[in-house]
């Protein structure tokens, strides 16, 4: 694979305070705005060969006299996810579906910045277009999705009809999704449904809120949660969405006064330490960088069990995931320390 071209410019006095996109637009007429527009937010542009987290998704970025920035073009993705060879934990398979354990840190479909490494290209290499094309060829068999940091059970279809029944099986509320998930605090109901609408944050694109007031852009959203065990300062919770909106239960919880454990868009730290667990070093929801081994640094959510009618066989399928390793390793520290350690 060849490696993209680049341009190296340096920022002259009379440009201070400029655009990045429009400093680049200026200087490279032969791209168009939308070009770099998009290598901007895709990552592809960086100021003085090391502050790239400055700049990605910055087109406004404000430039100072002497920075050198750098423009990559970035390789036009192909229009199918392409096959690689990622190994897939699969929980179910027949003819007509497959159910997957999905790992941390694997994003479902190709997205901007996110061409590889998906399980969009897991599932071409292992099934080679044997799978349904209902919802277009960048998510072949994909009916639902999974956050990049939630792990477990995903459902996949290998046809287009079962995809379209199972799809409505969805619409219907008819597929049990059982969630389990750590959270910080300790719920003064041992069960409860939270009933409250979701929309997109006002500020922020990437997320959710709850609206408490009738507003046309929300939808409706339903999550009924009950206590598994309490651990003081964190308890573990089963969680059954009625609604399947984007990041609804990390918003509902995170609404509740209890966040999901490291779930950082949603208030519920960073990392956790099996030394913060045990309490020799002192608890923190803001240290980025704690002492000591790092048990957990994503959101403590597992998509636990997918129960639901098959719509071929017509018999019932219960289909369960095994927790995560970092996870388990919080549980499995958090069942040791005294839960006065923890209060």
């Amino acid at each position: 694979m060849s490696v993209p071209p680049f341009q190296l410019l340096t920022v002259e006095p009379h440009e201070s305070g400029w655009r990045l996109d429009l400093f680049l637009a200026h200087h490279l007429p032969q791209y168009s705005r939308t070009t770099v527009r998009n290598a901007v937010m895709s990552g592809g542009v960086c100021i003085d060969e090391g502050t790239e987290a400055q700049t990605s998704g910055k087109p406004a970025f404000r430039l100072q006299p002497g920075q050198k920035v750098k423009f990559t073009i970035q390789e036009i993705p192909h229009q199918t996810p392409q096959p690689e060879d990622i190994p897939l934990d699969i929980l179910y398979e027949d003819e007509d579906l497959a159910v997957i354990n999905k790992p941390v840190d694997m994003i479902v479909h190709p997205s901007r910045g996110h061409w590889s490494g998906t399980l969009a290209s897991a599932l071409a290499f292992r099934y080679a277009g044997q799978l349904s094309t209902t919802r277009g060829p960048m998510r072949p068999g994909i009916v639902h999705r999974l956050d990049r940091d939630t792990t477990g059970a995903i459902l996949i279809a290998k046809n287009d009809i079962i995809h379209g029944k199972l799809a409505a099986l969805f619409e219907q509320h008819q597929i049990r999704k059982e969630y389990f998930a750590i959270v910080i605090g300790n719920p003064h109901l041992d069960r409860d449904l939270i009933d409250a609408a979701i929309g997109r944050h006002p500020k922020v694109k990437e997320k959710m809120r709850v609206f408490t007031a009738y507003d046309p852009d929300t939808k409706p959203a339903q999550t009924y949660y009950e206590v598994v065990k309490r651990y003081g300062r964190l308890t573990t919770v089963r969680c059954l969405p009625k609604t399947g909106r984007t990041h609804q239960i990390r918003v509902h919880l995170s609404h509740t006064g209890y966040p999901v454990l490291c779930d950082k868009m949603y208030g519920g730290n960073r990392t956790v330490t099996r030394e913060q667990l045990s309490g020799t070093v002192p608890w923190s929801l803001t240290d980025e960088h704690p002492k000591g081994t790092v048990l957990l640094n994503r959101q403590a959510l597992h998509a636990q069990q997918l129960t639901f009618v098959h719509p071929a066989t017509g018999r019932e399928l219960s289909v369960a995931a095994p927790l995560a390793d970092d996870m388990q390793a919080v549980l499995d520290c958090l069942e040791i320390v005294p839960k006065t350690t923890l209060q």
